[in-house]
């Protein structure tokens, strides 16, 4: 696994259904799910992590697909950014394929996966602010058969987590057919980690307009009300366009909301100024959500 780890692992288990994966972990409570890997290995080779035991999921095909159930997309969590970047995904779900082809490099984006994208929860996985907009659901699977529903949200705040030998089996997505936009700005050109990221989706039928904020905090950031009052400006019946200049009050109120004033000290002296470095991260995310909302009516 890596040329200096001090302590090799003892075991690879390699299942070849959900349920077959889930009761190796309850088998072996020190042994680590493995799917593509990108973040696992990266904190092995950096001493981070010494697993005794892996159960690889790469042979567990339910995964890796897709089918359809009540007006959702049911996503296996094994599928790869490259896979979800394809074009017949992308006509499925549009702001996830888009944040897939963002993921990295090639060898990043043919070994990550959804789930893993997930679990590890970092604040600049791409994926996230996009679940986070379309709301998505998870579906867990746990031992005995047992599957238990949970919203994203809850998982990536902390609220709900899984518990010993459960396994993120399926990712519950609303088929929308509706516009929806995925933009990043990243710290260098070409694929990149995320110094902003924002998602934006229309929900018609509801008539609202949904987005998350990602990679500037532990978890993506819902502006909602943003959202509602951009909602209320929209012509649903017509051509759902919107004004340069309401576009940008958008942009601004979702950077303000995300990106806060510093708070006053208890003395009740003036709040000091935000940095330069927060104020540029406002503004980028004032950008952001202004051209993806742009893009979205459009």
């Amino acid at each position: 696994m890596t040329t200096h780890a001090p302590q090799a692992t003892q075991s690879v288990t390699l299942p070849a259904s959900l349920d077959e994966a889930v009761a190796a972990l309850g088998a072996m409570p020190a042994a680590v799910p493995v799917a593509g890997g990108t973040d696992l290995m990266a904190a092995v080779n950096k001493g981070l992590l010494r697993p005794s035991a892996l159960v690889g999921l790469g042979r567990i095909s339910e995964l890796r697909g897709w089918h359809y159930q009540d007006g959702h997309a049911l996503l296996g969590a094994g599928l790869t950014h490259a896979r979800m970047g394809r074009p017949d995904f992308a006509a499925l779900i549009p702001a996830l394929a888009a944040s897939a082809r963002a993921a990295g490099p090639p060898q990043i984006r043919n070994a990550g996966t959804l789930g893993g994208n997930i679990v590890t929860s970092a604040p600049t996985g791409d994926a996230l602010p996009v679940l986070a907009a379309l709301e998505a659901e998870l579906v867990v699977a746990g031992p005995g058969g047992v599957r238990r529903e949970i919203p994203v949200s809850h998982l990536l705040a902390g609220r709900e987590m899984l518990e010993p030998a459960e396994l993120i089996g399926f990712v519950r997505v609303p088929l929308l057919h509706a516009p929806q936009v995925f933009l990043k700005a990243t710290g260098r050109t070409g694929p990149g980690r995320a110094t902003a990221s924002v998602a934006i989706v229309l929900d018609p039928a509801r008539r609202g307009v949904r987005c998350a904020v990602g990679a500037i905090a532990p978890m993506p950031l819902r502006p909602l009300e943003a959202e509602h009052w951009i909602a209320s400006l929209i012509d649903w019946d017509g051509e759902r366009g919107l004004a340069p200049d309401a576009l940008a009050a958008f942009g601004e109120y979702v950077a303000a909301a995300c990106v806060p004033d510093n708070a006053p000290p208890a003395d009740g002296a003036e709040a000091p100024p935000l940095s330069p470095a927060v104020l540029h991260l406002r503004r980028t995310v004032a950008a952001l959500a202004r051209r993806a909302l742009g893009r979205a009516l459009s």
